[in-house]
């Protein structure tokens, strides 16, 4: 299968620009760039897909740049639905310098990530206008999808130019490092057409594009950010458990496309795994096949390996097996309350708003709905030692089958 006919039957390719593209792609050899937004200091899960293209293409012979947006992140392209808000400026840069190191580690510390803003910061307003504006048509602005959508609500002019700023990114990479070919997200396909107009007029020269359907969730919504659904690719923001539990929790109907768009397994690897997942779904073994996957690809087999004892411990109840970093990796999202050593459980389940009352603790304890690092304790007497923690540290306790608290010494 050649790389076109691979990103086709993954169907990661919706819209092409340039007549002989199937042929650039498969002989290898094209300089490319991909834009990422600072908006955030990550990029997320929704993303990913996008830029594991990016990753095909280079174990494809062709050579990636990175660019990230410094000067159209203070902007804000449209979305189609209403302004972004403005961004503040020292952020921005900082998010770069984030979105950087997380692309070197992803691509390689000798992969080129460039930042627009070093071109713009000096560029005059009027001398733009007169090299770019004056060869970008209005209406041919006005056409494009997001831009459409987005005049119902309202649109800025800053929002409106951001497919110049864009279209001219292609042309100075173009220019600089040779860059043939750039693709993004479907949402993007106007400022990547953009780009290629400016080419084709200022240089005379043919240049290409393609666009990647948008990754949505089993509800037809986008996996990102602004849907409030992102689980970051820095795993100091998402834990590796998180994202595992994130991903083997994918509803089944959506694993055939889940797996052809975030992994690198083959057409028959894929096909081989759902044949086993169809027979037993229970298991979900192409759940787990996914998480197993982009976690080791994010992150490393050690953290993929972790996600799954946490799990398990987790799921079986045997929170003791769990050393402290693992502890503080599966509950990420929970902040360690500090309690001193010997004090009684009643106690520190009424201080810590566990219970509402000493009544009401004895009734859970009593009833065995308290456990202690996986243990349940029905002694109403029993007091919280070091003794009892893990690693002379932490003590996690469980009220009922989902409520957890974390506990640590001061």
């Amino acid at each position: 299968m050649t790389l076109f006919e691979d990103l086709t039957w993954r169907g990661l390719i919706k819209d092409t620009a340039g007549e002989d593209i199937a042929d650039q792609l498969n002989q290898g050899g094209l300089t490319f760039y991909i834009g990422a937004d600072p908006s955030a200091d990550s990029l997320h899960i929704g993303q990913l897909p996008t830029f594991l293209v990016a990753e095909r293409l280079r174990r494809a012979g062709h050579t990636p740049i990175i660019l990230v947006g410094g000067a159209t992140g203070r902007v804000g392209d449209p979305r189609g639905t209403n302004e972004r808000e403005k961004s503040n400026v020292e952020v921005v840069e900082r998010n770069f310098l984030k979105i950087k190191t997380q692309m070197k580690k992803l691509f390689g510390e000798d992969t080129l990530v460039v930042n627009n803003y070093d071109w713009f910061q000096n560029y005059n307003f009027i001398d733009f206008l007169r090299d770019v504006g004056k060869y970008v048509n209005v209406s041919y602005m006005i056409n494009k999808d997001l831009v459409k959508r987005q005049m119902e609500s309202g649109i800025s002019y800053a929002e409106f130019s951001y497919m110049l700023i864009q279209g001219y990114d292609f042309k100075y990479i173009h220019d600089h490092y040779g860059a043939k070919l750039q693709f993004g997200g479907s949402d993007q396909w106007g400022n990547l057409t953009t780009g290629i107009e400016l080419i084709r007029k200022l240089n005379n020269e043919e240049v290409y594009a393609f666009s990647c359907p948008l990754t949505l969730d089993s509800t037809g919504k986008k996996i990102g950010k602004s849907e409030g659904n992102a689980l970051w690719l820095d795993k100091e923001k998402t834990s590796s458990y998180e994202l595992y539990q994130f991903l083997v929790n994918f509803e089944d109907a959506m694993m055939e496309n889940y797996l052809k768009v975030y992994t690198f397994l083959s057409k028959e690897e894929i096909e081989s795994v759902l044949e086993v997942h169809h027979r037993q779904p229970e298991k979900r073994i192409a759940q787990k096949t996914l998480a197993c996957e982009v976690i080791t690809f994010l992150h490393g087999e050690d953290e993929y390996h972790q996600a799954v004892k946490i799990s398990e411990a987790l799921f079986s109840g045997e929170i003791s097996k769990l050393n402290g970093k693992q502890i503080e990796m599966a509950f990420q999202g929970l902040t360690p309350l500090e309690i001193s050593e010997g004090i009684f459980l009643i106690d520190l389940l009424v201080e810590k708003a566990i219970c509402k009352s000493k009544r009401e603790a004895r009734e859970f304890i009593t009833n065995g709905s308290i456990t202690i690092n996986g243990q349940k304790v029905k002694d109403i007497d029993c007091q919280i030692t070091k003794n009892v923690s893990i690693e002379q540290k932490y003590v996690v306790i469980r009220r009922g089958k989902k409520k957890y608290y974390i506990m640590k010494f001061k």
